[in-house]
């Protein structure tokens, strides 16, 4: 099986695929303009590609409509399954072990979110779907971000066990909440 080349817009290469093929609903300019005002700089990492996306900085990245002014969703670069979205903070919260229990409301946020996204894509079957987050060290970019996987039943075999609920390296959204939940620090 070819390993796809994982590129986000930030290279010229004719190899490299663009995060989506969705319409944009603003240009990159509005986008940049809007995401620029409503962070402040503590909420930014200059070298996050997450944070630079969702301030609409890579311009070969098309948000999708989200209707949370908090998050920021767009389609994974190298999507396993035909809907493939992943939903972002667009303040910078590490990853899943930075989780605490204030952060619980911003998760579920992002699970209505990934919802919505499936419904406007005429996906409803929300038994067929999986939602949950890369455990360090196999996240990709440090920023957390939720994938949004449907139809599950459709996943190869080898994103069958990148996205395996509840293993070592991949958990779902309950159980982050429930993690998240009890930590107090």
């Amino acid at each position: 099986m070819a390993e796809e080349q994982r590129c986000y817009g930030t290279e010229s290469d004719p190899n490299c695929k663009t995060a989506t093929t969705a319409e944009p609903t603003m240009s990159p300019t509005q986008t940049s303009e809007v995401a620029a005002g409503s962070l402040e700089l503590e909420d930014y990492d200059l070298k996050c590609l997450f944070c630079r996306i969702a301030r609409g900085q890579e311009p070969s990245t098309e948000l999708l409509p989200c209707e949370n002014e908090d998050l920021v969703c767009f389609k994974d670069i190298k999507p396993a399954a035909p809907h493939h979205y992943l939903v972002v903070p667009k303040k910078h919260v590490g990853n899943c072990n930075d989780l605490k229990k204030d952060h619980v409301e911003l998760v579920e946020n992002m699970v209505a979110v990934g919802k919505t996204i499936l419904k406007r894509n005429n996906f409803t079957d929300f038994k067929n779907v999986r939602m949950g987050f890369h455990m360090p060290p196999f996240c990709s970019i440090s920023h957390l971000h939720l994938h949004v996987l449907a139809p599950v039943n459709q996943l190869g075999f080898i994103s069958k066990l990148i996205y395996r609920a509840n293993s070592y390296w991949f958990i779902t959204v309950s159980v982050i909440v429930v993690s998240a939940a009890y930590k107090c620090i």
